[in-house]
């Protein structure tokens, strides 16, 4: 294999992909620069405002100068409430010395993986999934190992190739319930399946649950760091952008065993030094004040699934599960018989509604969009009507 060669860039900068999330509301937006309307079905964060009390929070922090450096793995106040917090929800005991507090859940993925992985090794993760996996798993040199999220199995692992991608240099499998792009929830035997099936290797498991919050149907939440025998080799990933709407505060976490601390720590020091002062006293805020408005923003972002799929449903030659968690749903679109990103950009030209396309999240996406319903059933009714429309003429 001829090496490429990259003059002026390292190699794992030159192979560092983007988001198309980022890149469709680029074009999305130089559309509206021209004076097209266009709904957005894009880009994956909540329409809402953060809450009152965690904004009055942030402000009182900065009117009382906490606006300087910080313990570098996070304020002892924030890292203490973020262990109650996984203690009571995961049903396991977390020692504030297992809590990493950075700048968003993304940057926790970031580093997580940094610290664990080395050239060559191999990582499982879902596919079609969050493109940060697959990027991250290039940026560092390492085997890609996809496995399928099956439509059929209602957007959970195909166990069988999960099985066989397992082997003795599998050093990560990287879990994301409930799921981007799918909003799919594994279930509780398929997590005990994987826990099972890594007993007998050398591997981590990161767990990434930044949707754990947002679950319909008042199913109860799984998560894969609350069963037997797996803290020690497991990352849990979470933060606040989707769960209290702080998108823009950047703040999330993640906990692993305190033995590692000392390497994590330098590891942020050289790189992020510390996580924004006021914005990790709003966070303590978040988890210890009202949850009334994150039950209420839960409810109304259900009523818009089920608005969005039944309209889906009613447009000749899509089809759409009803997801069980996050707010995005992944549309078949196979009927049509073009690919997801023609089909993308026929929807963003023709009836002006920007959504992504389904091999923006992998292989294994293709045939599918992906539409996140962070809107306002007017627009998302909108946005229907005009699909519908312009398809018809497919």
């Amino acid at each position: 294999m001829v090496k490429k060669h990259f003059p002026g860039l390292s190699r794992s900068t030159a192979v560092m992909k983007g988001e198309a999330a980022y890149a469709v509301l680029a074009k999305a937006q130089e559309l509206e620069r021209k004076g097209k309307h266009i709904i957005h079905l894009e880009i994956g964060e909540p329409d809402f405002q953060t809450p009152e009390h965690i904004r009055e929070s942030g402000i009182k922090a900065i009117e009382q100068g906490k606006t300087k450096y910080t313990p570098t793995l996070g304020i002892k106040e924030l890292r203490q409430a973020i262990a109650e917090y996984i203690t009571e929800t995961r049903g396991v005991s977390v020692r504030p010395g297992e809590v990493v507090v950075t700048p968003s859940a993304k940057t926790a993925i970031y580093l997580a993986m940094t610290a664990i992985l080395e050239k060559g090794d191999e990582v499982i993760f879902p596919n079609p999934g969050f493109p940060v996996y697959e990027n991250m798993v290039d940026f560092l040199g390492c085997t890609p190992k996809p496995v399928p999220i099956l439509e059929e199995n209602h957007f959970s692992f195909d166990l069988y190739a999960f099985k066989k991608a397992i082997t003795k240099k599998t050093k990560l499998i990287i879990l994301n319930s409930p799921s981007n792009p799918t909003g799919g929830v594994l279930p509780k035997e398929d997590l005990a399946m994987i826990a099972k099936l890594i007993k007998k290797t050398n591997a981590w498991v990161i767990s990434d649950e930044i949707y754990s919050r947002i679950i319909y149907d008042n199913l109860p939440f799984h998560s894969f760091y609350s069963l037997p025998g797996v803290k020690e080799r497991t990352i849990l990933i979470d933060g606040f952008s989707k769960t209290y709407a702080m998108t823009g505060w950047r703040l999330g976490y993640f906990i692993m065993p305190e033995r590692f601390m000392p390497h994590i720590e330098n590891l942020l020091v050289n790189s992020i030094a510390c996580t924004t002062t006021f914005v990790q006293w709003a966070g303590i805020e978040a988890l210890n004040g009202s949850q009334k408005e994150v039950s209420s923003m839960v409810k109304e972002f259900e009523k818009r699934r089920n608005f969005i799929v039944k309209g889906l449903n009613e447009i000749p030659g899509i089809t759409c599960q009803v997801p069980k968690g996050a707010f995005y749903v992944f549309p078949n679109i196979k009927s049509f018989g073009i690919t997801s990103k023609k089909m993308a950009d026929y929807i963003l030209e023709k009836a002006g509604v920007a959504v992504l396309p389904g091999i923006a999240f992998g292989s294994y996406g293709e045939g599918y969009l992906r539409f996140s319903y962070a809107n306002s059933i007017e627009n998302i009714g909108k946005a229907l009507k005009s699909i519908k429309q312009a398809v018809l003429k497919l």
